[in-house]
């Protein structure tokens, strides 16, 4: 059975799908902040290792937890929830303008908006 990775395209698919979504997250007024300093290059390489990772195209992530990377945005910069779902929200849109089918987006949303992955982000 194909990965879910497999099944959004591989590492072409989350390569443009990573660029398009962090065109949309610096654009967006509720989280852009958190990313003025960052060094965006290196962060979208982080993002495409997360995503491959979590979608079944590898079975190692090499970087941080998500608690570890998160906590000084929770505790020094007000990550909360709202900006979670921001960022998910900015996620999906992304696959829907890339013609990702409903269900492909199901299974991302499942994955990157469960329980436990935004405990871990939000450092819970």
């Amino acid at each position: 059975m194909a990965s879910l990775y497999e099944k959004l395209g591989g590492a072409a698919a989350v390569d443009l799908a990573v660029e398009k979504f962090y065109g949309k997250v610096l654009a967006d007024e509720r989280v852009n902040r958190f990313f003025v300093d960052t060094d965006m290059a290196k962060q979208k390489q982080h993002q495409k290792d997360f995503m491959t990772y979590v979608f079944g195209g590898t079975d190692r992530f090499p970087g941080r937890s998500m608690r570890s990377a998160h906590k000084e945005l929770v505790e020094n910069a007000g990550l909360t929830d709202i900006h979670f779902d921001a960022i998910a929200e900015n996620l999906v849109l992304t696959l829907q303008e890339l013609n990702v089918s409903q269900d492909l987006i199901d299974e991302v949303v499942t994955i990157v908006g469960s329980v436990q992955h935004r405990n871990d982000v939000l450092n819970r």
